[in-house]
This record gives structure tokens, C-alpha cells and sequence, in this order.
């Protein structure tokens, strides 16, 4: 697993449909539900005519952690879900990447939520990891 700007990446060893059914899996045993599909290559050929290779958004969410992280702070549904990224790059590959929820509690300065990040890293990291690479 590697760190990016953004989140933690793993490269997957099979075509994007699988890898999204992977982390679909991975992330429900850590307690993470997928909400939410974007085909952002099929919109942008819909919409705009633009070839891309496979590229999927997945908006995962916790509802217990998104909860409490609501109750906290109303405006962090903002933040909210947690993105996970399935692509083909430019080598082929299939990358699987993660948001690091420090990222994103980076924007506020309130104690409680990054209590709540210090709960969701680790279960993303180890959604993440269970696909190898």
C-alpha cells in the first residue's frame, strides 16, 4: 500500500470490475457500505464526448462513524462519503485508492473528529489491504 497526496493506493491484480467488487466487499466487512456509483468515464463519454479508460467513483460510508461525525459537526457532510477510486492507468494497471479521512479532517481543527478519523483510517487501510499489492 502506498501514500498518496490524497489517500492510500494499491495496484490490483485484475481488471477494474473486479477490483471494484473487491473493495465492495472488502470495505462491508469493515463496516462500510458503497452509497454511491460514479462511471466517470462513461459520463464524460456521454456528456462531452471524451474517451477515457475505466475510471469509477464509490462514495463508502460507515453509517455509525458518519453518525457521530454528523452530530459533532453538521457541515462535515460536506466531506462525506469517503471516496474510494477504482481506475485503469496509464500503464494499465488497475489502481484501487482510498481517501485518507486525515485528509479530509485536516479542514477542521475540532479534537472529536479526528478521534473519528483515528477510527475510520485503520478500517479503510485494512479494507484496502485485504486486496494485496
Amino acid at each position: 500500500m502506498k501514500q498518496t497526496q490524497y489517500g492510500m493506493a494499491i495496484t490490483f491484480d485484475g481488471s477494474p470490475e473486479e477490483a471494484e467488487a473487491a473493495i465492495t466487499e472488502a470495505l462491508k466487512t469493515v463496516g462500510f457500505g458503497v452509497l454511491t456509483r460514479i462511471d466517470v468515464a462513461d459520463t464524460l463519454k456521454k456528456k462531452i464526448d471524451v474517451e477515457r479508460p475505466p475510471y469509477t467513483i464509490l462514495g463508502a460510508c460507515n453509517p455509525k462513524l458518519a453518525n457521530r461525525a454528523l452530530s459533532i459537526e453538521p457541515e462535515i457532510g460536506l466531506l462525506l462519503p469517503c471516496n474510494v477510486i477504482v481506475y485503469r492507468d496509464g500503464d494499465g494497471a488497475t489502481v484501487v485508492s482510498v481517501i485518507d479521512p486525515s485528509a479530509m479532517a485536516g479542514m477542521s481543527d475540532n479534537p472529536q473528529l479526528q478521534a473519528l478519523v483515528e477510527e475510520a483510517k485503520p478500517l479503510l487501510q485494512q479494507a484496502l489491504a485485504s486486496l494485496g499489492n
